[in-house]
């Protein structure tokens, strides 16, 4: 995250005595990736953060795969999810690979717990809902269309508006550091003229007075393949104040300035976020391709490298049918995929479309989670036949 920022109280020069108004000193914590060689900041507690009174392991958190392996295209249904719980614990995981891991929520409660993710960035799409998450950091509000960018480490609580709609949460788990892409970039990391967004479009939190209380504060951290509960002996949120490049950010896929041309776009011109070993795309409301001849539907194509990920944030789509409001397909490589019949003719001469979706590619194979396959249209790999395919019949199990 490639912009300086400071909230708080921070002593002149970092490393030196930083007083309480006691005489005592704060707690300094550096908070960074790449040990010390990445993007960090340092923060100033109240208390220091290594007053643990237990620990303990309270889940495993390791996604089963599906033991079919035939090779199809997938189609899973997020309205037949199981709805309500917690966004930190009852997550429905989807598709997963060493890199990349796709989950799914309809939180219904705020937790009581901090979480923090020790194992991957959370890269976190609010198709529903608003709120405002408690963080270190200070407190940063989101709403329907926000990308939060969580990165691992980062204590971290949700505390949604429950009088409002539904939430609806999208969750990617990535491996590496989510940043945006290098092409988006000068070499002094400032996003370029030309990008499709710009710093501006970028929320960063705001400092709130932090919180000096003493008691037991549950803090549930994933890391090694599940839930670990580690008992503070002091509210977390003590900072007092901090600066530096890594804090978590939110930016809203409607801030998106989509890339239009003549002829029909490549996926590329829609990347939002770089990760390891994956990226991910916006598609948002625009103007179709403005040729006298241009077929605005994208041409079939085969991603002999990657595998190809929808989240189908509005119920139009200008190439698929059967498709839903939390819709999301899986095409893997080694099949073609492209518009459904009809749909390459039917977009010859449109003007706009006011689609919006979330694409994720991949760089290495997808594995589906078996606890997905209760809310998956088993005949989507059929829909390219010329005739409907048959309607949603969700597993008698």
């Amino acid at each position: 995250m490639p912009i300086y920022h400071t909230l708080g109280r921070i002593p002149r020069k970092r490393h030196i005595a930083f007083r309480k108004p006691d005489g005592g000193i704060y707690a300094e914590e550096l908070v960074g990736h790449e040990g010390f060689l990445g993007t960090s900041s340092l923060l100033y507690h109240i208390h220091p953060p290594t007053t643990v009174k237990s620990a303990r392991r309270l889940r495993e958190t390791k996604y089963e795969a599906d033991g079919d392996q035939t090779l199809r295209h997938r189609h899973f249904l997020t309205a037949r999810a199981k709805k309500g719980g917690s966004a930190t614990l009852d997550r429905l995981p989807l598709l997963f690979n060493q890199d990349i891991a796709m989950l799914y929520v309809e939180p219904d409660e705020n937790d009581a717990h901090f979480y923090r993710n020790a194992q991957a960035d959370e890269l976190v799409y609010i198709s529903k809902g608003k709120g405002v998450l408690e963080t270190s950091y200070g407190q940063l509000p989101f709403w329907e269309g926000d990308y939060l960018i969580i990165h691992r480490g980062i204590l971290h609580r949700y505390r949604f508006d429950l009088n409002a709609e539904q939430p609806k949460l999208v969750i990617f788990e990535s491996r590496g550091h989510v940043r945006w892409p290098k092409r988006y970039r000068n070499e002094f990391g400032q996003l370029i003229e030309g990008a499709p967004y710009s710093e501006r479009d970028i929320r960063r939190p705001t400092f709130v007075d932090p919180v000096d209380e003493m008691g037991d504060f549950p803090i549930l951290v994933k890391q090694y393949d599940g839930i670990n509960e580690i008992v503070l002996d002091h509210h977390p949120l003590d900072v007092v104040g901090w600066d530096g490049y890594f804090y978590p950010w939110a930016f809203n896929i409607n801030d998106f300035e989509p890339i239009v041309g003549r002829v029909h776009q490549p996926p590329p011109v829609h990347q939002t976020f770089q990760g390891d070993g994956f990226v991910v795309c916006s598609f948002c409301p625009r103007p179709y391709d403005f040729h006298p001849e241009a077929i605005p539907a994208p041409y079939n194509h085969s991603n002999v490298d990657s595998d190809e990920v929808l989240y189908y944030a509005s119920s139009e789509f200008m190439s698929r049918k059967g498709i839903e409001f939390g819709s999301i397909t899986h095409h893997p490589d080694g099949i073609p995929h492209g518009p459904h019949p009809g749909r390459a003719e039917a977009s010859i001469g449109a003007k706009y479309t006011d689609e919006l979706a979330v694409m994720m590619d991949s760089f290495h194979p997808l594995k589906v989670a078996k606890a997905a396959l209760a809310i998956e249209d088993p005949n989507y790999h059929k829909s390219w036949l010329q005739t409907q395919h048959a309607q949603f019949n969700p597993p008698t199990s």
